[in-house]
């Protein structure tokens, strides 16, 4: 399944938190990349976050990945997670209904 995982920062951190969280939080974004787990990723544009476009089993299995990214897990950054999959109403276009 895949699930779009939309972070917000809901607390900046300070320079010497961000300092200390970064080298943490980038090498674990990558892990989950590397992984599998993350299949696409972008930063936001109308906000400080990220958006990632997840492989998992279940949302709640997405919710716990990136509950244990540092920013997160910190108490600086939540994320939505929404369920996402082809668009089904095509297949009336191709199968004529």
């Amino acid at each position: 399944m895949k699930v779009l995982a939309i972070g917000a920062i809901t607390k900046p951190p300070t320079d010497e938190q961000r300092q200390r969280i970064m080298p943490k939080e980038v090498p674990d974004t990558l892990r989950l990349y590397l992984d599998g787990k993350i299949d696409q990723f972008w930063f936001r544009k109308d906000k400080v976050g990220v958006v990632f476009l997840m492989n998992a089993e279940s949302v709640d299995e997405a919710k716990a990945a990136t509950d244990q990214l540092p920013l997160t897990k910190g108490g600086f950054m939540t994320f939505e997670h929404i369920p996402v999959g082809p668009l089904a109403p095509l297949g009336f276009l191709i199968q004529g209904k």
